[in-house]
């Protein structure tokens, strides 16, 4: 009987490490060719001001999952109806005979899913002994990249970047609380030296001068992934060891490469490596210690199918979930 999640399910099924194990299972499938990954389908609704996706894929191999993510965004739904601007919803289904699985609440898995690609980037291309971070973007994903980031290393203090000071300093006591360990509102970028940064923002233009980055640090962008914006400034781009989680989907996507490439400061073959072949060994993670690291995620489907197809597997084992239907005959 299919079953209804919604996000305190989530919360309650599936950790962090949870969802870091079924990400990094996702990328070793895609590197292995044993996914099915259409690029997302994008609808507009110029009419009322907003528009959405359609995201499916299957993973094979341990997750063994199939489903399709839809997501939505309007911008004045705060406004206008008290609801979310971002709305998503995820339907699993069975691999083997298509039926109904479950449907969920795909804003908490998106958030989970998101955080934990960054998780997985850090464990192969952070240094093992990165022990600060700096954030930009205190918002839910800048919460999610700094918990999965210390899931993986040995983080002993933080920064936090944004531009409203109140949702900065409510970040660092949230998230100081949490996670156990100093963190701070950066007033001066170039005094907020980190051996990792991560970028969970919504801008347009770059966050911080390339030029200023110590060697040995890394960095995860993870946030703004259009064509015409960029959270990163070429400086970053070119000084660094660019590792994507696809490449094709990046450079259709992510201006942070994007406009590098249209400015001819880098080619293609910049671009080192995606996240999957890493993780196999097909392609080497740090190559010298004082190297700088990029990873670029736009996000794929990959991640949502994985990680709701453990919060499904897990929601079996504990019974949790409300049943959709008493009988399900798609017929």
């Amino acid at each position: 009987m299919p079953i209804w999640l919604n996000a305190r399910d989530i919360a309650a099924l599936l950790t962090m490490a949870d969802a870091i194990a079924a990400v990094e299972e996702a990328f070793r499938q895609l590197a292995l060719g044993d996914v099915a990954l259409p690029p997302r389908v994008g609808i507009g609704m110029a009419r009322y001001g907003g528009g959405g996706a359609a995201m499916p894929a299957y993973v094979g191999g341990e997750v063994n999952g199939l489903g399709l993510k839809l997501v939505t965004l309007y911008a004045d739904n705060p406004a206008r109806y008290g609801l979310a601007a971002v709305q998503a919803t995820l339907v699993l289904l069975d691999p083997r005979n298509g039926q109904l699985q479950a449907v969920m609440d795909a804003g908490a898995l998106t958030t989970l899913r998101t955080g934990a690609v960054g998780g997985v980037a850090a464990r192969y291309l952070a240094r093992q002994r990165a022990t600060c971070a700096t954030v930009f973007g205190a918002g839910v994903q800048g919460r999610a990249q700094l918990e999965a980031l210390c899931a993986v290393r040995p983080i002993q203090r933080a920064w936090i970047v944004d531009r409203v000071p109140a949702a900065a300093h409510a970040f660092a006591a949230t998230m100081s609380a949490q996670l156990g360990l100093p963190i701070s509102p950066a007033t001066d970028l170039r005094a907020a030296v980190a051996d990792v940064i991560l970028t969970a923002t919504t801008a347009h233009e770059p966050l911080f001068d390339g030029n200023w980055r110590q060697p040995r640090v890394h960095i995860s962008g993870i946030g703004s992934h259009a064509p015409a914006a960029r959270e990163l400034d070429t400086a970053t781009v070119q000084r660094a060891r660019v590792v994507t989680d696809q490449t094709a989907a990046c450079l259709a996507e992510a201006g942070d490469l994007i406009i590098p490439l249209r400015e001819g400061a880098i080619t293609e073959a910049h671009i080192a490596a995606q996240l999957g072949e890493v993780i196999v060994g097909r392609k080497p993670s740090r190559t010298a210690e004082d190297e700088i690291t990029l990873f670029k995620s736009v996000g794929l489907a990959i991640q949502d199918i994985a990680v709701a197809a453990q919060v499904y597997r897990h929601a079996l084992a504990t019974g949790r979930g409300q049943p959709l239907l008493n009988e399900w005959n798609p017929l």
